[in-house]
C-alpha cells in the first residue's frame, strides 16, 4: 500500500506515532481507477474519505443543460470528497471521477470516527485541512462573482501548477466556468513572451 505520501501529507499538519501511524494505514484500503472510470456518482451516499496518490480525480456537477461544472481537481497529495453526503450520509450531489488512471487511499467513515477517539491529533489534522478547504472555496465564490475569465484562468494556474499542462481545455474552461471555445479563444489572445 502507497501510504507514505498521506503519512508525509499529515506531517506537516500533526505529529504521529509509530503506533498512531499504523493503526491509521491499517484503516485503509488502496484503489485503482481507470482514466473515466466513476467513484461515485450524483445520489450516491460517500461513504468514505477519499486520499489521492497517483493519477487525479476531478468532482463535479452537471446542469440541466448537461453543461459541467468542475468543484475541484485532486492531483497526488490531495483530498476529495461529497462532504455534504459524506457528513450527512445523504445521497450525494457530486460526480466523481479518474482525469486519468489513478491510485486512491479510501478511509470509512466509519473507521475515522473510531479513529478520532484513538488518536485524537486526526481530528485535529482534519478540522485543520477543512478549514483550509472552507476558506479555499470562499475564496473562489468570491473569484467567480468577481474576477474576469482570465483572471480566474490565472488563479487556477496558481492552484494547480502540476496541472495546467496536462488537463485537457474542456475540463480548465468547466473550473473556471466558461465554454471550451471561449477559453481557447481567451488564451490565442495572450501575446507571446518575447524570447530573451
Amino acid at each position: 500500500m502507497n501510504s507514505s505520501l498521506l503519512l508525509s501529507t499529515i506531517s506537516r499538519y500533526v505529529s504521529l506515532s509509530t503506533e498512531e501511524s499504523t493503526q491509521l494505514v491499517s484503516a485503509l484500503t488502496t484503489k485503482k481507477l481507470r482514466r473515466k472510470q466513476f467513484l461515485y456518482q450524483e445520489g450516491d451516499i460517500i461513504k468514505h474519505a477519499v486520499f489521492v496518490t497517483e493519477g487525479c480525480l476531478r468532482s463535479y456537477s452537471i446542469d440541466k443543460n448537461g453543461f459541467e461544472h468542475i468543484l475541484q481537481f485532486a492531483p497526488p497529495g490531495w483530498w476529495i470528497g461529497d462532504m455534504h453526503s459524506f457528513i450527512s450520509q445523504q445521497p450525494g450531489i457530486l460526480n466523481i471521477d479518474a482525469v486519468d488512471d489513478s491510485e486512491i487511499l479510501l478511509l470509512p467513515k466509519t473507521e475515522l470516527e473510531i479513529l478520532y477517539a484513538a488518536i485524537p491529533k486526526l481530528e485535529r489534522f482534519f478540522r485543520l485541512i477543512a478549514e483550509k478547504a472552507l476558506a479555499t472555496y470562499q475564496h473562489r465564490l468570491i473569484d467567480n462573482l468577481s474576477l474576469s475569465a482570465m483572471e480566474r484562468y490565472n488563479n487556477f494556474c496558481q492552484l494547480y501548477p502540476s496541472l495546467i499542462e496536462c488537463l485537457p481545455q474542456k475540463h480548465v474552461a468547466a473550473y473556471i466556468g466558461v465554454t471550451p471555445e471561449f477559453l481557447s479563444k481567451m488564451l490565442n489572445q495572450i501575446p507571446l513572451k518575447k524570447q530573451v
